[in-house]
């Protein structure tokens, strides 16, 4: 049992420092170096050193011959124990789901305030198509998968700063069935989301799809995640 004295004690600075370079370099588009997350940081870049070398040490980031620093293949492995069984039986639904329709397809969950992307995977034989790696998250205040899973939420489990617009265009997609968003996290990207919606333990998701170019049937793009929702919901559930 977990004692008062417990739960009010102060955060580790040091631990939140670590969390906080992993997450630079996860919203990087590249190796950064210390100095660079050091003044992300906001500390000396003495300190960003040590936090650097620690996450070295257990293999969490790498650095290169120039000693920038990227994130490390561990943490991949730490990722594939999150959520387990969801990811395994959401990944052959997203595959089929890219393939199918020859967009990013991918599976969100909500975590406090912002929606995080558990697993993503591209379509096979596809010109272009728009990255969307695990581990992004943004505020559950804007895009589709956001839209598709605050749909399924009381008001009271909402952000509280939650705009008027972003009511509304819950509404609309608890109406209809799914979301839609344009421009809200990627400029130029559109995205459409169906809700997954699977209960206890799991936290509330969505699967989705996006693009850089209008969907010729949203109706139709939303009727097809909508399927895979329900393989993933009953493989789930047995």
């Amino acid at each position: 049992m977990t004692d008062r004295g417990d739960r009010d004690a102060a955060p580790s600075q040091t631990l939140s420092r670590g969390i906080r370079v992993l997450e630079i370099l996860a919203d990087a588009r590249e190796a950064r170096s210390i100095d660079e997350i050091a003044r992300e940081l906001g500390v000396h870049r003495s300190i960003a050193y040590r936090l650097v070398r620690t996450l070295e040490s257990h293999r969490v980031v790498s650095r290169d011959a120039a000693g920038r620093v990227a994130l490390g293949a561990r943490l991949a492995a730490l990722a594939a124990g999150v959520a387990h069984d969801l990811q395994a039986e959401a990944l052959p639904e997203l595959t089929a789901v890219a393939n199918d329709l020859g967009m990013t397809c991918f599976l969100a969950v909500l975590d406090g305030d912002e929606c995080i992307t558990l697993a993503s995977v591209e379509p096979r034989h596809a010109v272009a198509s728009v990255a969307q790696r695990p581990g992004a998250r943004h505020s559950v205040s804007v895009g589709a998968p956001s839209k598709a899973i605050l749909s399924t939420l009381d008001l009271h489990e909402w952000p509280v700063d939650a705009p008027d617009s972003l009511r509304a265009d819950v509404a609309v997609a608890a109406e209809r069935g799914y979301a839609t968003s344009h421009d809200e996290v990627i400029p130029t990207v559109q995205a459409i989301a169906v809700p997954l919606r699977l209960g206890s333990p799991h936290r509330p998701a969505a699967i989705a799809v996006v693009h850089v170019a209008r969907a010729d049937d949203p109706d139709a793009v939303a009727e097809r995640l909508r399927r895979s929702a329900s393989v993933i919901r009953a493989a789930l559930h047995g």
